[in-house]
């Protein structure tokens, strides 16, 4: 009798697990639709807690994964505003760790983003959201950092503008920045389609500080960038102005100071220090309508 019950127990459990996530069986339920698969265990254990900074690679995907957003991210990990919420996933990863979150697409667009969900997704989809852990600090090292920061760096705001003035007279004299502070100087005119907000765009460009050592660049990793125009945490400011101005096919140099750019922290990975003026090189591959890629 006790062995026909164990039996009977162990079949409603394996039949309780089935049901538990059938939509997507290789993922583990986190709540109210979200879903995470694990692809690598760090050798750290310690997760983030609310208040926490966090580095993280993100890349946002279709759900047949095609990529609109990458890029990595510095920033606070607070209490989740609803279960399933973005903060809920980050607080399952340690350094080292990176998975693939699926989320409901209106959740994530409208209250946590606050913004509306990109017409190439149903309002009522799913996402991706593939994330790799890099960093976690808490709020009193971060804080600890930025005051170390701000303390070397406390005139170097002036230096910058002195810099900024200085190659500008030099190498590109006779233009004039526009009200933002921004220099724009066209290399090709584009012919198509202007750039709109809800666009989706496949850009390449390249990056590099005033004595021209490249930081990044798509070119060279023959890798062209997509993203959403007007969609926050997308691009820098800076470049989400230069692009706003762009036509299909347009290839133009915009040269922008730091408040357009990473600031007074500089950028979350390190690369590119507080108070630093920018060049980037930007060619409009091509722009799609929305409800288009």
């Amino acid at each position: 009798m006790k062995i026909i019950s164990l039996l009977t127990l162990l079949i409603l459990l394996a039949g309780y697990s089935c049901r538990r996530n059938t939509k997507y069986p290789e993922f583990s339920a986190v709540g109210n639709g979200t879903y995470y698969r694990l692809h690598k265990i760090g050798e750290n254990t310690e997760k983030p807690r609310h208040g926490d900074y966090v580095t993280v690679n993100l890349a946002y995907t279709t759900m047949n994964d095609s990529i609109f957003f990458k890029g990595t991210r510095k920033m606070q990990v607070d209490s989740p505003a609803y279960e399933g919420s973005v903060d809920a996933c980050f607080a399952l990863l340690a350094v080292g760790d990176s998975a693939t979150f699926i989320l409901m697409a209106d959740e994530f667009f409208t209250r946590t983003l606050k913004t509306s969900v990109p017409v190439f997704i149903p309002s009522d989809g799913s996402m991706k959201i593939k994330a790799g852990m890099q960093n976690i600090q808490t709020l009193e090292e971060y804080e600890k950092e930025k005051e170390a920061f701000l303390t070397w760096i406390e005139d170097f705001g002036e230096y910058e503008k002195v810099v900024l003035r200085q190659f500008i007279s030099s190498e590109k004299p006779g233009i004039n920045p526009l009200p933002s502070g921004i220099f724009y100087i066209n290399i090709r005119p584009g012919k198509g389609k202007k750039v709109e907000a809800g666009d989706t765009l496949t850009i390449n460009y390249e990056g590099r500080f005033l004595n021209g050592k490249f930081f990044d660049s798509t070119v060279k990793r023959k890798q062209p960038f997509q993203f959403v125009y007007g969609t926050e945490w997308q691009v820098i400011k800076g470049l989400e102005e230069a692009v706003g101005m762009m036509r299909e096919g347009e290839h133009s140099l915009f040269i922008m100071p730091s408040e357009l750019g990473f600031g007074n922290t500089g950028s979350s990975t390190g690369v590119i220090p507080p108070f630093t003026s920018l060049i980037f090189e930007v060619e409009i591959l091509k722009v799609s309508s929305r409800g288009k890629i």
